[in-house]
């Protein structure tokens, strides 16, 4: 293994590296999804981490951000999956490198759009096909995901309860902006991924 190794070349041995970091990554996040520990260290700012599943809801529902953030750490590692295992693999058929990272990116650049695709149709399927938002959502608090701007000025994102599984929706407030991590009740619905909402017990200055 070690005699292997060394006798790669230094962007052979970069490569490598990426390959396997990414594969390792990789299969701990599928087994940890489906033991329904979901979770995905997406990048914590408005950008935020969506792209999580959770398999492990009480009702054995399927979980995901219906507008799946391109910015997540699951869509990074899928990248460097599909770029790695293309670019290692090429590498000894193609004898132009550029024309291999060119390939290579776009084979990451297609693995990342299948997967975001994928569990958005699979998290349609599950709100269309268990839930009738307009009679569930009503009423149900939870919390903002992500900033909501004031004055329907912009879409923000809340996570609330229903049926006993967290799931994701955008969100409008008619109110002040309300900001990460604040409390909220859904007053309405705009349409079957929008909800409107307001801030619970708001800051009276």
């Amino acid at each position: 293994m070690i005699e292997w190794w060394n006798s790669l070349s230094t962007v052979m041995q970069i490569l490598w590296g990426i390959t396997l970091s990414a594969t390792l990554i990789f299969v701990i996040q599928t087994i940890m999804t489906f033991m329904g520990l979901g979770g995905d260290g997406g990048i914590d700012t408005d950008f935020d981490a969506a792209g999580n599943v959770d398999l492990g809801g009480g009702d054995g529902s399927f979980d995901a951000d219906p507008s799946m953030s391109l910015l997540t750490f699951r869509n990074f590692i899928n990248f460097c999956l599909g770029f790695g295992w293309t670019a290692v693999l090429l590498h000894d058929d193609v004898k132009s490198n550029f024309l291999v990272m060119v390939i290579a990116i776009i084979v990451g650049v297609a693995l990342v759009a299948a997967v975001m695709w994928m569990f958005k149709w699979l998290s349609s399927m599950q709100q269309s096909g268990n839930i009738d938002v307009h009679t569930a959502a009503v009423g149900c608090e939870g919390k903002a995901y992500l900033t909501i701007p004031g004055e329907r000025k912009g879409e923000g994102k809340i996570q609330i309860t229903i049926n006993n599984a967290i799931r994701e929706y955008d969100a409008l407030t008619e109110g002040d902006s309300i900001p990460t991590g604040t409390p909220i009740k859904v007053i309405g619905v705009i349409n079957d991924h929008t909800l409107l909402v307001e801030e619970v017990n708001p800051t009276i200055i």
